[in-house]
């Protein structure tokens, strides 16, 4: 599996600014992607924060999976990650009981409380924040990498937020997470074609919600490998080019916004035990890595080198 990586320029700045700014924080607010909270979680956020309490919000719960969010709210309690938050945007009342988490952690303290929001590009900040404040003071969109410089915005109840830019990190190791960011938007599609992200998502949705996919595009039962899904998908909606050909980059738009969009229904792309096992296949991977570049420095040095 290719794996994908995009890590512009201003992020490495930004992550730089972060690390200044967080001298002065008191809360790390992290926003993750409920659809896939684990890919969505920027580990160099982690090293960043260190210490610092955090605070752990899934927005746009209202496109993923209910039953899979409460396995990740689980998994996260259980953990002792601290706190974390299923939020929508359309039901602004969860939004607004991140304030009310920011300040119980700092109980009867006279100054403001500084709660950083972070997370990777098109995870919802902006959004967040909007509702938090009341007004429009973010910039919102559905490119990722909108936000391009810190703001401070107070928003009552003794707490005030740091906006901060949408933040990846440069190597994505789990080719999976990489692949599920990029159909979520968190990527751009400049780093990998259409074709090849609606492919992923179309195997991973025949494998583990095929209803949905063959009640809106009239699949035939038995298809399988992402190829062959996007292929009929794209011929049961008329994406024909010359020769009854079908055009596979209007096939994979037409997948990727559906889900987007939330027409396939409350969809979730990973789950523990997934994360598990790849995370297990990325440690094999890493050391058979190191062993071969201890091999080749071992044979630089032996016998006969010069």
């Amino acid at each position: 599996m290719v794996k994908i990586q995009w890590y512009p320029g201003h992020m490495h700045k930004a992550a730089r600014e972060m690390r200044a700014a967080l001298a002065g924080v008191d809360v790390v607010v992290e926003l993750l992607d409920a659809r896939l909270p684990f890919s969505s979680a920027n580990p160099m956020l982690a090293e960043l924060r260190r210490d610092k309490p955090v605070i752990r919000v899934m927005t746009r719960a209202d496109l993923a999976d209910p039953a899979r969010t409460e396995v990740w709210t689980d998994w996260y309690r259980k953990g002792h990650q601290g706190k974390s938050l299923a939020v929508s945007a359309r039901r602004p009342a969860e939004v607004k009981r991140i304030v009310g988490l920011c300040s119980a952690g700092f109980p009867r303290r006279p100054d403001p409380v500084v709660a950083m929001v972070a997370g990777i590009p098109n995870v919802g900040k902006s959004t967040v924040i909007n509702i938090l404040a009341g007004r429009s003071v973010a910039k919102t969109g559905n490119e990722p990498a909108i936000t391009k410089r810190q703001q401070r915005v107070a928003v009552g109840d003794g707490v005030v937020l740091l906006d901060t830019p949408g933040v990846l990190w440069p190597n994505v190791e789990n080719a999976h997470s990489g692949f599920r960011l990029a159909v979520t938007g968190a990527i751009r599609e400049t780093a990998i074609s259409h074709v090849e992200i609606a492919m992923y998502l179309a195997g991973f949705l025949v494998a583990q919600y095929p209803g949905p996919m063959a009640d809106r595009y009239a699949l035939d039962a038995g298809l399988a490998g992402g190829e062959a899904i996007l292929e009929a998908l794209g011929r049961s909606r008329g994406c024909l080019g010359r020769g009854g050909v079908v055009d596979m980059d209007r096939a994979a738009r037409i997948l990727l916004n559906d889900f987007r969009a939330g027409h396939l229904g409350g969809i979730t792309l990973e789950t523990p035990e997934m994360i598990e096992d790849e995370l297990r296949e990325v440690a094999k991977e890493r050391a058979a890595r190191a062993a071969k570049k201890a091999a080749r420095k071992q044979g630089k040095s032996g016998p006969g080198s010069a």
